[in-house]
């Protein structure tokens, strides 16, 4: 049985560096990066990734909402979970297909819970 990849992509490296550790701890293997440009140069070196975990509210040019486009026309099967708590899913003018929305702050185990529903068929 393999472990679940999660990309965390989230530029607060706190909140970053908490989420790693919790899903580390329920079994995830994470990669934590601090922008969407940074995702998509490791999306696009074929890296395996099983869900994205992005923050919508992301310094740089490329927000959140820009970066689930963007990797959706890369793997249009991979579960995006987008959390925020600026923005409200309403926020979101096209949600991609397949994604969640959680409104930080959000509960550590509830976003495992949420992971290991997303990656069941993994196992």
């Amino acid at each position: 049985m393999r472990r679940a990849n999660i990309l965390v992509v989230e530029d607060e490296l706190l909140i970053s560096n908490l989420i790693a550790e919790v899903l580390c701890d329920r079994g995830f293997d994470v990669h934590a990066v601090a922008d969407a440009e940074e995702a998509l140069r490791y999306l696009e070196g074929g890296s395996s990734v099983d869900v994205m975990f992005t923050d919508i509210d992301l310094g740089g040019a490329i927000d959140g909402s820009m970066l689930a486009e963007r990797v959706r026309e890369q793997r249009p099967e991979l579960p995006i979970v987008y959390c925020s708590g600026r923005y409200s899913p309403s926020a979101l003018a096209q949600p991609v297909p397949r994604s969640v929305f959680v409104r930080k702050p959000y509960n550590p185990v509830d976003l495992c819970t949420l992971m290991e529903r997303l990656t069941a068929s993994l196992h």
